[in-house]
Formats: C-alpha cells, structure tokens, sequence
C-alpha cells in the first residue's frame, strides 16, 4: 500500500533527543525549545514566539490574548479543521462561518463584510493546503473595521504571499507540527506573536498563569499566579526531535515542491480535458509542497475513485467536512439555513493524494497513471 503520509525522520532527531537528556533538563523551554523558538522569530521576523504541544493549544492561547467573551463573533471559513472554531466556542465565542472562494478552499474575502457587526472580535484565515488567503484585502477589512487577525498557518510553514511569510501577517499566527506536515514531532504548534503587546501576557498563559519566565530570568524575585492559562508547553524531547525537523526544512521543501509539480505535470491532461481539477496557487501565493489535492466531477465519482485507488494499493483520503453543519454546531444553535456552495463542493468533491518526503517519482507517476486509467 502506497500510504497517503509517512512521517519523514532526517536523522539528528534521536542525537538530540539524546542530548536533551543529558542535559539534565526534559521538561518544557530548555534549550531546544529557545532554538525552535528563536528560528520562527528570525524567519518572521516576529518579537515573540512560543512552542506548544499543538496548533489547537496555540489557537486557544490565542482566544484567551483576545480576551473573547461569549457573545464574541469570529470570523472564519467553514472548510477547515474542527480546532480553528473550538478554540473559541470554548470561550463562549459565536462562530460566522464563511463560504470558501471557487479558485481554493480558502475564505471567500469578497463575502467578509457582508456579516461584520458591531460584535465582531476577529477574523481567522485558514490557509489551505499551505496556499496563502489573498491577504490584502483581508487586511483593509481588519483595518477599516479595527478588528483583531487570527492565521491559522498549520499548513503553511514556509509558504508567501507576495514575498511575506505567511504567519507573519496575523496579530496572532499559529502553525502545527503534527505528524502530517511538513516539519513536524508528532505533535507540536507554536504561536507566533506579531503584536508586542501580548508579549508579556502570552508568557504567562503559556506557564500555567504564572510569572515563571519572569522568575527564571532573573526579573522578579519569586514566581507566583497572576493571571489563566494552562499547561501549553511541550517537553524540550519534543522540541529536540523538532529542531532537527527544522534543520533539514530546505531539503524536505525542495523534495515535496518536486512531487507536486511532478502531480502537475503528469495529470494535466485530465486538467485539460475538464475531467478534474487540481491544486490552484494563485498568482500572489507559492506552493509550499504541504499536500497535493484534485477536485472530481460530483461526490460519488470521487467515492468510486478512493475504491479504485485501494484496490491499486494507493490510499487516498478526503478531508473536512463544513463546521457549519456539523451535530455539534449544529446543537449549539449553529444557523445552517444559509448555503455555503462552494464549501459543500470541496468537502463533497475533494481528494488528496498521498506526499510525503520518501515518496518517489515513480510512485507519483503510477499514481497518476491509475488516476488516470480511471478517467478513460
């Protein structure tokens, strides 16, 4: 079976696991959580940045910094995972869901507005498959109506919208390292602070509600609890495995880059031929190489699709499902009455193939031999 992921290990992981150990100090921000911490500063260019065991636990350290009370509305698409809206109901928030664009499954920006009231908090922009939201019109509409900026980059690590890092653009930017993407270490997030002001705070919700920090730097005499927040911190184990992850970044972008454009490049036909389609960058955005997705005509050719696939040992996976409609959404009251068209089009129709670092060329092209062996 060629699986759809394989998480990719570049060979210092155990060596620094190891020295972590040694060390005498595995429990959270050591000194490989200050060296993943200070890369994602540098590459963003971002006063702060603090490692988590998750992008759920970034994101909802996010809906604390914002101080979301309930009645809040949050902006964001329905087509995305069920962490980007549960960090906020959990405060109480009341989620606007927003259709995707025809050109990707990111947000439709043009239908923003339309839902913004005098209850608005924020907007959260999810940028699928590692394919940047088109930003600046997103960033007049928080500007113009004083709203906070939520990134959910969990897909996006090293991917640009024209020329800037995404994660880069958020008040707040959150990315994952979990065993799907690109760089990961199991499970692992990290929360970007682009706005200093919640530098300080973020420290303290990060340790447990405690100036802790403060203490061990030397800047007050004893640590004690001043404010919420819970345990988010990830063990300096995990954070070791991850600083070799982020050490072969280039090598591990390089390689995906050349799978997906080999996708490209050996499915065009069936492109041109209008039988599908498959992951659009738009002129602004770069492919990061997260995943590699095509699009069928309806839900059951898709279905018939996957089965095909399976009995050619190739798993392929669809992937979410709307937020708006889903039970628990729907149990809190959630209003499903309005359709989202182009958000049932990419969980009805979408279908990702597998990548992952180990996958060859080969591979990539029998799998798009079998896809397209299904189409004739």
């Amino acid at each position: 079976m060629i699986t759809f992921n394989k998480p990719y290990a570049t060979g210092n992981e155990l060596s620094y696991i190891s020295q972590a150990i040694e060390n005498g100090y595995i429990s959270g921000n050591g000194f490989f959580t200050q060296w993943c911490q200070d890369f994602f500063s540098a590459m963003l260019k971002a006063p702060k940045t603090l490692l988590t065991h998750s992008c759920t636990a970034a994101l909802e350290m996010s809906a604390i910094l914002l101080d979301v009370q309930p009645g809040d509305e949050i902006i964001m698409p329905s087509f995305t995972f069920v962490s980007t809206a549960l960090a906020f109901t959990k405060m109480g928030a009341k989620i606007v869901y927003i259709d995707s664009e025809k050109a990707t499954p990111n947000i439709d920006t043009s239908s923003i507005e339309n839902v913004i009231t005098e209850k608005t908090k924020a907007i959260v922009v999810v940028h699928y498959a590692g394919v940047s939201c088109d930003m600046s019109p997103i960033m007049d509409i928080v500007k113009k109506h004083q709203l906070w900026l939520v990134e959910d980059a969990a897909q996006a690590i090293d991917s640009y919208y024209n020329g800037k890092p995404l994660g880069s653009f958020g008040h707040l930017s959150t990315f994952s390292f979990h065993e799907t993407k690109n760089i990961q270490c199991g499970e692992g997030g990290i929360l970007v602070i682009n706005d200093n002001q919640f530098a300080e705070r973020a420290e303290i919700i990060w340790e447990k509600g405690t100036n802790r920090a403060r203490f061990f730097r030397g800047e007050v005499d004893k640590y004690t609890w001043v404010d919420t927040g819970s345990s988010f911190l990830p063990s300096d184990m995990t954070a070791a495995y991850l600083k070799a992850q982020l050490e072969g970044l280039g090598d591990i972008q390089k390689q995906r880059i050349l799978l997906t454009e080999l996708y490209k490049e050996n499915l065009s036909e069936l492109v041109r031929k209008n039988k599908i389609e498959i992951t659009h960058i738009p002129s602004y955005a770069t492919n990061n190489g997260h995943l590699f997705y095509l699009i069928c005509s309806n839900l059951d050719e898709r279905t018939a699709l996957i089965d095909f696939l399976k009995e050619h040992a190739i798993q392929s996976v669809f992937h979410y499902l709307g937020l708006h409609d889903s039970p628990y959404m729907i149990s809190q009251g959630c209003d499903t009455k309005h359709e989202l068209k182009q958000c049932q089009k990419y969980a009805d129709r979408l279908l990702r193939l597998p990548l992952f670092f180990e996958l060859t060329p080969e591979k990539v092209i029998y799998i798009s031999d079998k896809i397209k062996e299904f189409y004739a």
